[in-house]
């Protein structure tokens, strides 16, 4: 698939899904299809650094997924810790940064996070994102807790007109970086899952049957191309956008 190398997004957001039914339709414990799943993640990183793409964020492990069978939750929290290698980093100059409610995780996990952050903080080419122990309904509460924390300690120095959009994503966990471009969805679902509900307002969206271990180069590309023929408008009208 051709696309065209000076208009890539600047940020893609994936929802790595299908882990476990890759692995029934092999006969495998879903446990293989996670493992499996973290080959796809470093195949994808690497070519989105390649690519140009400045920030990638992957729906790792939802607040909902704790609800899983406890032995997947273990593989997954394992899966984090052995997979978080340097190499993979600094190899791509990719700097890694953490999204969600740390406090849920295990020690030994949030050490090895926030390790790697350290670790990875001078890393200029790409910014991996993971969102772990995230949902976009939990973000956006914590948000409005933090907002309500300002306006109580700033007292009658805030009016109405104080709060705006652009205060409100000040507030969540992503204002280091903009919007996701593109979302793409894997495993052939067409929904976003309480995944960065605020951040996708804009964001074109792209729904693929392919299971997430078998997602790879070629599937990222026709993703990335459905995206170039696509007109992003933002509530103008086309004359608009072709004239601008």
């Amino acid at each position: 698939m051709d696309i065209d190398t000076n208009h890539i997004p600047t940020h893609i957001a994936i929802i790595m899904d299908g882990n476990g039914r890759w692995a029934k339709a092999k006969g495998l414990p879903r446990t293989a299809g996670h493992v499996q799943g973290v080959e796809a993640v470093k195949t994808i990183t690497e070519e989105c650094t390649r690519l140009g793409v400045k920030y990638l964020t992957l729906y790792t492990f939802s607040t909902e997924n704790w609800s899983r069978p406890e032995d997947e939750v273990n593989t997954l929290m394992g899966l984090v810790l052995t997979n978080l290698e340097t190499e993979l980093f600094q190899k791509n100059d990719v700097r890694f940064r953490v999204i969600g409610d740390r406090q849920r995780l295990p020690k030994d996990v949030q050490e090895k996070l926030s390790e790697t952050e350290s670790r990875t903080a001078g890393n200029k080419k790409m910014t991996m994102v993971v969102a772990l122990s995230y949902s976009g309904r939990w973000e956006i509460t914590q948000a409005m807790r933090d907002l309500y924390k300002e306006i109580m300690s700033k007292g009658k120095t805030m009016t109405e007109d104080s709060i705006t959009e652009e205060w409100v994503s000040q507030h969540m966990q992503t204002a280091f970086m903009p919007d996701p471009d593109l979302l793409i969805r894997t495993g052939g679902e067409q929904r976003i899952s309480n995944y960065l509900l605020w951040q996708l307002a804009y964001s074109e969206l792209y729904f693929c049957g392919t299971f997430w271990p078998d997602f790879g180069v070629e599937e990222l590309h026709t993703a990335i191309a459905s995206y170039q023929n696509r007109e992003r408008r933002y509530g103008k009208t086309s004359e608009q956008v072709q004239t601008a």
